[in-house]
């Protein structure tokens, strides 16, 4: 089964734009993702509605940082871009007729039920500008060009032509 990769490759936009001067286009950002203009633009506009870019037209125009990275969360993110299902396991049928199929799926459902809090509650106390520092300072230990030139002050991020 193919994993749902929305959350990953939105936070990888996202800090790529935090320190991208001015705009990125939709092709740009195609490009650095190896898909569609029309799936980025699909998935930007849930970003957008949420208020964590904006889309400027015209010439010069693209996709834009709207929102403060200290204060948007990984968890955000994951709901902005559709909340996809953290886990692809689950119960065959909902309501078993079979004893056996009913204890196994109230185990599984026990679990998931918890594992999928844990999973919330770490999303949320992680920041954009976390992973922003967390990615500069492997650009340093790395050898890097550093991505702080001229970027926002919350954390900097690269862009791949940079690195």
């Amino acid at each position: 089964m193919r994993k749902d990769s929305r959350l990953s490759r939105m936070l990888h936009v996202l800090l790529h734009m935090a320190r991208h001067d001015g705009p990125m286009t939709s092709e740009h950002i195609a490009r650095m993702l190896q898909t569609n203009p029309v799936v980025v633009r699909r998935t930007m506009a849930g970003l957008r509605d949420a208020g964590y870019v904006r889309s400027e037209k015209g010439h010069g125009g693209g996709w834009a940082i709207a929102a403060d990275l200290e204060k948007v969360s990984l968890l955000d993110i994951h709901r902005a871009v559709g909340g996809p299902s953290l886990f692809a396991i689950g119960a065959e049928h909902e309501n078993p007729a079979c004893a056996v199929e009913a204890a196994v799926n109230e185990a599984l459902e026990d679990a998931l039920r918890e594992a999928e809090a844990l999973l919330v509650a770490r999303l949320g106390a992680v920041s954009l500008a976390e992973l922003a520092r967390s990615f500069d300072a492997r650009c340093v230990a790395g050898g890097w060009p550093h991505p702080g030139e001229g970027a926002q002050a919350s954390g900097s991020i690269a862009t791949s032509e940079q690195r």
